[in-house]
């Protein structure tokens, strides 16, 4: 059984061209065709009698989990996951930091196949010294709850390919292709990352690089395929 992974930035349905259209990004989702996407940057506009997270799960067919960081009073702000198999557990990690813009990561077990797989999906700080923290405390949390498959991505802001936060998910999780995903125009920076174990179930990775994609946000989705 194979399966397909994505993690998207959507940029609150903004695209490139300053547009707020979430019909976009339910095009680039159907076009991916996957059966988890984590995704960042979800922002709950009311669209059509839903918020913006009802929207893309509606249109998708796909079961939505929320995960916001940013709670106000009308508009929640922060990271999410549409999936297509049975949710077993969900645990919301709080990765904040004092003085920085609240951050967090969707911890979920899925039920694939009869397997247990672990999804972590998130998008720690903009500052060095606030990811290293929040990423340790990931690596440990896998460390501590093992899955029978354990998968991290998301939008990890990380601009340094040979600094220590990367080493320290490659020691973990064993390294992984790096793709440029960011800006979706013209990426130069691979900010969008995923990690998979067991390594070896991780058959292909790549950019969903098509035109819609690159104007429907300001990042372009990652695209993994599992066997299960």
């Amino acid at each position: 059984m194979r399966i397909t992974l994505a993690t998207y930035n959507i940029h609150a349905c903004v695209g490139a061209d300053g547009r707020f259209d979430p019909e976009r990004i339910v095009k680039v989702l159907r076009e991916i065709d996957a059966d988890v996407v984590a995704l960042q940057e979800v922002e709950h506009h009311p669209i059509d009698g839903y918020d913006t997270l009802e929207y893309l799960a509606a249109e998708t067919g796909l079961t939505a989990i929320a995960g916001p960081t940013l709670l106000r009073k009308t508009r929640h702000y922060g990271n999410a996951l549409l999936t297509n198999f049975s949710i077993l557990k969900v645990n919301r990690m709080n990765l904040s930091l004092h003085w920085h813009e609240p951050r967090g990561a969707l911890d979920v077990i899925l039920d694939c196949n009869g397997q247990q797989m672990r999804v972590v999906a998130t998008h720690p700080g903009l500052a060095p010294w606030e990811r290293r923290r929040q990423v340790r405390q990931l690596i440990s949390s896998f460390a501590a709850q093992p899955a029978d498959i354990a998968v991290l991505m998301g939008d990890l802001n990380e601009w340094f390919l040979g600094g220590r936060i990367l080493r320290w998910l490659h020691a973990h999780f064993q390294p992984t292709p790096h793709f440029s995903t960011y800006p979706a125009r013209l990426p130069m920076f691979a900010l969008d990352r995923m990690w998979v174990h067991p390594n070896n179930r991780l058959l292909k990775l790549e950019v969903h690089g098509t035109f819609l994609a690159r104007i429907a946000s300001d990042h372009l989705p990652l695209k993994g395929v599992l066997e299960i």
